[in-house]
Formats: structure tokens, sequence, C-alpha cells
């Protein structure tokens, strides 16, 4: 089974910059009505996926800050 483009996630840099183009085409104001729906979809679903690995960054820093305290 082949994987579609859209199922596939970034990695956090490659989301943001996205993200952030995508924020900048709304805010030009010269995307059609079915453009901006779009782009504002996009622009959602490029914001979960860096919430997502914001918080398994968070996790991993919580755990490793954790075991240092055990540690000393």
């Amino acid at each position: 089974m082949e994987i579609l483009e859209s199922d596939k996630k970034p990695d956090f840099e490659t989301a943001l910059a996205e993200l952030q183009q995508a924020v900048a085409k709304l805010e030009s104001g010269k995307l059609t009505l079915e453009d901006s729906l779009r782009c504002f979809e996009e622009g959602v679903r490029l914001s979960r996926v860096c919430q997502q690995q914001l918080a398994v960054a968070e996790q991993k820093v919580e755990t490793l800050n954790m075991a240092q305290v055990k540690s000393d």
C-alpha cells in the first residue's frame, strides 16, 4: 500500500515553516474563499503536528530531568 503525501508527518521544523507560510498566505488576503479554507485547514493540521511533536519533546525532557534527579 502506497503512503499518500498527506499521511506523512513532517518534522517539527518543516511543519512550522509550512504553518508560517500558510499564515502569510491567509494574511495576504489574496486567496479566494475556497483557497482560504483549504489553507486554513492545512494550517490546523500543521499546528496539530507541531503541538504533538512539542508534547513528545516535553515528555522526553521531563523523563531526562527525573532520571537526573534520581541519580543525584
